[in-house]
């Protein structure tokens, strides 16, 4: 059996622009590639060593806006598939595993409760961003593939909830953004055979510097901080409490007036316990509905 732990970047995401605001009614369709790599944290009670992953993976994701009794809305589903591979020295012994399949699904509902009103997209001409405040929460699915006799799997077997408050200010060209999120996780059952796998929640909080260059061009700097997420096996807490900060940029251009491209890459800043790793991606969205023209 090859020992090896997937990478937890589900509680580690960083997504600037979350709660800002879109006329009602619009549809998203995006697609694109993203890549992650690095050492990954693994129990100290395992006889495991020099832990590489390497995880490539494409998505489909829909998203609309929304009017939820008067205040902007969105709703989102993500599906991922990712092939994913990864070595390790388990007890003095080289071993590699490699494995293809689609990754747990991703749902999300968020909603700004201020500042942001539900607008037509005629009305939402003359809209202008102040100070934004809105809530978001994140349900996934343990929808992907799991292999119970391995640690490196796609899927997590079991169901998270994701939590969360942010804030959004304009200030002229610039948008400064804050957000604090709390994951939490049922028990993964069927651990390594019949063991019960249980985690402590994840605490995140993250941050992003905005500038907009007009016409649907805009780059952020983004960074996030995030602890928690012991691990507990069969009752037993194993290793320590995560404690990592992670910062990136984000750059979205515009291709039209249906389409864009995004492209993104953060990397570990400050990596205490867990996983340090590095994320790369290009993102293309097209969007339609809402009276578009």
């Amino acid at each position: 059996m090859l020992a090896l732990v997937a990478l937890g970047a589900n509680g580690q995401v960083i997504e600037p622009r979350t709660y800002t605001n879109a006329p009602v009614g619009l549809n998203f369709l995006v697609t694109g590639y993203n890549f992650i790599g690095g050492g990954v944290g693994t129990d100290p009670a395992l006889p495991i060593e020099d832990t590489k992953v390497e995880i490539h993976s494409t998505f489909f994701a829909y998203a609309r806006s929304l009017d939820f009794f008067g205040k902007s809305a969105k709703f989102d589903v993500v599906q991922p598939l990712s092939w994913a591979s990864g070595s390790a020295t388990v007890t003095d012994q080289f071993r590699d595993r490699e494995i293809f399949g689609p990754a747990d699904t991703r749902f999300r509902f968020a909603v700004n409760f201020f500042g942001a009103p539900a607008l037509s997209m005629k009305d939402f001409a003359n809209y202008r961003q102040d100070t934004v405040i809105g809530a978001s929460v994140e349900v996934t699915a343990p929808s992907g593939q799991y292999n119970e006799d391995k640690l490196l799997n796609i899927g997590n077997n079991r169901w998270s909830v994701r939590p969360e408050i942010g804030i959004s200010k304009s200030l002229g060209p610039f948008i400064l953004e804050l957000a604090g999120s709390i994951q939490f996780y049922t028990a993964n059952d069927d651990f390594l055979g019949s063991r019960v796998r249980e985690q402590d929640p994840v605490y995140s909080l993250q941050g992003h510097f905005i500038y907009s260059f007009g016409n649907g061009i805009w780059f952020a700097v983004d960074g996030t901080f995030y602890t928690g997420g012991q691990t507990i096996v069969d009752g037993v807490r194993r290793g320590g409490k995560l404690e990592n900060s992670r910062a990136g940029v984000t750059l979205s251009l515009p291709v039209n007036r249906h389409n864009s491209v995004k492209l993104f890459f953060n990397t570990g800043v400050s990596v205490r316990t867990g996983s340090d790793f590095n994320a790369v991606g290009i993102n293309w969205q097209y969007r339609f509905g809402g009276n578009i023209h």
